[in-house]
């Protein structure tokens, strides 16, 4: 079974990235533990919309490289990272990605990458 992501917010652009794409967020499945089923599908409007569905606003610039060096890198490795990996190809620390994201960043930061969930997440 699947269910829908949340809406994006109207007429709202995510902060410190680029306008999101055309995609009107009508065709964004999610898995049952939340992340977009099929990952080809992200976009910076689908990241906006579930960041906000869990409770982070409007990202910040940090919080975008965290997401999208996440992202990257399951497009070129095919798995999402784990923290230790996040901390690594994002250039920030343990302390700071917690900070970042502060409920279970390795995994928040997957549904927000749009990636499924890292191999050892709870």
């Amino acid at each position: 079974p699947t269910r829908r992501a949340p809406a994006p917010p109207a007429n709202r652009a995510p902060s410190a990235a680029p306008p999101p794409d055309e995609e009107d967020g009508d065709g964004w499945k999610l898995t049952d533990g939340g992340h977009l089923e099929d990952p080809s599908q992200w976009s910076l409007e689908f990241a906006a919309a579930m960041a906000t569905s869990l409770g982070l606003d409007a990202l910040c610039a940090e919080q975008w490289g965290v997401v999208e060096a996440a992202h990257k890198e399951w497009a070129d490795a095919g798995a999402s990272p784990n923290i230790r990996r996040l901390t690594a190809i994002a250039g920030v620390t343990t302390k700071e990605l917690y900070i970042l994201f502060p409920k279970a960043p390795g995994r928040t930061v997957a549904k927000i990458a749009g990636i499924p969930k890292p191999v050892g997440c709870l």
